[in-house]
């Protein structure tokens, strides 16, 4: 019988908690580590629709990318979304568990997911873990032919999930790049990291304005990189095969199954005609 707590060694062993950000909390949040698992249902984020998914699925466990107490919690009652989100999954024995910068760090991780899709070559983490010098966050690497900066807007989209926001860009369309900086997830702290300010373009999500309109002038200007701005969830959920793919190896046995629940948070968005300014 596999538990809980097997279960907590094998994501020990694949994204180790120690090479998670210090401000991070990762690991099991909520369930018995004595408690069997047969199914384990993978998602980026613990919402509403995917506790149900993992009830209606019949799985033991929520493995989750998004820590959903991150912030810390005084109470876990059903009155917030949160509480009820963890009532409900402790009233079905359903585990929970959250590996976030710890499995972002890695090669498989979102980021240097990512970066395989796109065909980097020489790839590094933009930031090298505190703990083990090999994994880090992010990553940088360089396409092995320029490509114009349009046509790798329309190679991304085409790569990530479709969400209503779609992707953004900033920057010459016609212009070459090559060095290519990832951050999936939100990224604009790391704006200013030599790794991403000597890439032709930075990739990432969530990107605030006033970090990146100065991002924008630098470029402008001739230095830092263009930048690309597609969704969190979007980024983020290409760690997910490649998890499920570790742990079926790690627990045989096991059924390791990926949600198909976009939990991206807009439902659509509304196209503006561009219009002249007098």
């Amino acid at each position: 019988m596999t538990s809980v707590a097997d279960v907590q060694r094998a994501v020990e062993s694949l994204w180790p908690a120690a090479t998670a950000e210090e401000w991070d909390a990762v690991g099991l949040v909520a369930g018995d580590p004595a408690d069997p698992v047969e199914r384990i249902l993978l998602a980026v984020d613990a919402v509403t629709a995917t506790a149900a998914e993992a009830v209606e699925r019949g799985a033991d466990l929520l493995l989750v990318h998004h820590p959903l107490l991150l912030r810390g919690a005084t109470s876990v009652a059903a009155t917030t979304p949160a509480g009820r989100i963890i009532t409900r999954l402790v009233r079905e024995r359903v585990a929970l568990l959250a590996a976030h910068t710890n499995a972002d760090a890695v090669d498989r991780g979102t980021s240097g997911e990512l970066a395989s899709m796109l065909g980097l070559e020489r790839v590094v983490p933009i930031v090298e873990n505190r703990v083990d010098p090999a994994k880090g966050l992010g990553r940088v690497g360089t396409l092995p032919e320029p490509v114009p900066l349009g046509e790798l807007v329309r190679r991304l989209a085409g790569l990530v999930p479709a969400v209503a926001g779609g992707l953004r860009a900033a920057g010459d369309a016609d212009r070459a790049v090559r060095r290519i900086a990832i951050c999936g997830g939100a990224g604009d702290s790391l704006l200013r990291e030599p790794a991403v300010l000597g890439a032709d373009v930075y990739i990432t999500s969530d990107l605030r304005h006033h970090p990146a309109s100065d991002a924008r002038e630098r470029h402008a200007a001739g230095e830092g990189p263009a930048l690309i701005d597609i969704s969190h969830w979007a980024s983020e959920s290409l760690w997910l095969r490649p998890a499920a793919e570790q742990l079926r190896t790690a627990l045989p046995g096991v059924d390791v199954v990926v949600s198909e629940i976009r939990t991206d948070p807009w439902d659509f968005a509304v196209p503006q005609e561009e219009q002249a300014w007098h």
